[in-house]
């Protein structure tokens, strides 16, 4: 029974610790929300935008915690195994999308690109005004896609590097993004590891708490 509790309390714990991360997540999606409309910068693809991305990723964290939190605190065989279950499919799902990314690797840096050019060619109907690109070139210290002849007549200020405007940035935000991604991969990479051994460790726990619980005769679905 002691290695019983103790399987409950750290299931609990840990499950309380991914809903707090959860609640993180769906709140700085409300942040970015408030603050920039990111799917201004990729038009023709707002229901992959990071915004949607981070509410969508932070409901479901908090949902799946919540139930692994109550299936070890009441000790619920049929909560567990379908914490198991979520867990399992979310495995698959980020499998799928990593095989995704390294297939069309080409062809989303290509798609990528035409919608900053489309993003570009609508703020230069305002005159260049455009709160998310200027937030990206000051960001990245860029301006434009490839460069700042791609705004042709209307260089926006956030583009220059002095207030007199008289040397602007010479580098595109496409290949300044492209560098930052590619500078953040390792780290990124090693979040990925991180993230899914703790879902492993969360599956062997939740399997683990199931067959004691089974043994002892306890929760539903006797």
């Amino acid at each position: 029974m002691s290695c019983l509790k103790c399987l409950k309390y750290t299931m609990c714990v840990v499950n309380f610790i991914f809903f707090i991360c959860g609640a993180g997540i769906f709140g700085l999606g409300i942040f970015l929300k408030s603050t920039a409309n990111l799917s201004v910068i990729a038009p023709s693809i707002p229901a992959v935008n990071v915004v949607n991305g981070l509410f969508i990723l932070g409901i479901f964290i908090t949902c799946v915690s919540f139930l692994g939190f109550l299936g070890a605190l009441k000790e619920n065989r049929c909560l567990l195994i379908s914490f198991f279950i979520l867990l399992f499919l979310v495995m698959l799902a980020e499998l799928g999308v990593a095989c995704f990314l390294l297939m069309y690797e080409s062809q989303i840096d290509k798609t990528i690109e035409g919608e900053l050019n489309k993003s570009l060619e609508e703020a230069m109907k305002n005159n260049g005004s455009n709160i998310e690109w200027d937030t990206v070139q000051k960001t990245f210290k860029c301006c434009g896609v490839k460069n700042a002849t791609d705004w042709k007549n209307n260089v926006p200020k956030s583009c220059c590097k002095t207030e007199s405007c008289e040397e602007k940035y010479n580098q595109g935000c496409y290949k300044k993004l492209q560098d930052w991604f590619e500078g953040n991969l390792l780290s990124t990479g090693i979040g990925i590891i991180v993230v899914c051994s703790i879902e492993v460790l969360g599956m062997c726990f939740s399997m683990t708490l199931f067959c004691h619980i089974s043994k002892s005769g306890l929760g539903y679905m006797k």
